[in-house]
């Protein structure tokens, strides 16, 4: 069986609501190679049932969204992971984009730009802070669709087993395996958390957050603080 061009992991709890819409768009790119993996960690709704046609493979993990994504790059097929949430969509050109991205053998992974959706004005201006640091600091939210090679996430043991910042995390050890292509095609996040508790509560939250794990706070910690 020829291998597909790029593996994209949805690790998804409880998305009934929304995991149709996220899982739709996805169409084209299994028709030009991509295979979707959706990762449920233990949905007590309609989740698994409205993804099994929409995915080439739908598997149970243990709940986290770090195992989840582990277990869906342990079972991918491509040389190049996409670990995408499931309310944040590609633009039209994602696997093209990739492709580029990594044509050198230098560059080991990256991301895309985020624009966030939502009625409040601000969100341009957060998304906009978003890109920037991301590209002066090297570091990937999930939101923004990270992307690697599969020889380099095994190298670095994939994300590590943390309730939180595990993407944070994987950004500083993949920087020692590369710096990111930071992508400038943006992908279209849900701004619902935004919206739900506020912009500038919630850049207040993420930034002490950060702070917090960047001086050491255990994430497990942090993780019960976020919800």
């Amino acid at each position: 069986m020829t291998a597909p061009r790029l593996s994209i992991v949805l690790p998804v709890l409880n998305e009934c609501s929304r995991i149709a819409a996220g899982l739709q768009p996805l169409a084209w790119l299994r028709r030009r190679g991509a295979e979707v993996i959706v990762v449920d960690g233990g949905s007590s709704d309609d989740t698994v049932a409205l993804a099994r046609p929409l995915a080439d493979c739908v598997l149970s993990a243990p709940r986290g969204r770090a195992r989840q994504m582990n277990a869906g790059a342990a079972l991918a097929r491509a040389d190049t992971l996409l670990f995408l949430h499931a309310d944040t969509q590609l633009p039209d050109d994602a696997l093209q984009a990739i492709e580029a991205a990594l044509v050198d053998p230098r560059t080991h992974w990256g991301r895309f730009d985020v624009r966030i959706a939502g009625r409040p004005a601000l969100l341009k201006v957060v998304a906009r802070l978003m890109n920037w640091r991301s590209r002066a600091s090297g570091i990937a939210t999930g939101d923004q669709a990270i992307f690697v090679r599969r020889s380099a996430f095994q190298h670095v043991g994939g994300f590590p087993d943390q309730p939180l910042m595990e993407d944070i995390e994987f950004s500083r050890r993949m920087r020692r395996e590369s710096p990111p292509a930071c992508l400038r095609q943006r992908v279209v996040t849900s701004g619902r958390r935004w919206e739900r508790d506020g912009v500038w509560h919630t850049v207040v939250l993420m930034w002490w957050l950060r702070w917090r794990y960047r001086i050491g706070a255990a994430p497990e910690r942090l993780a019960r603080l976020y919800e």
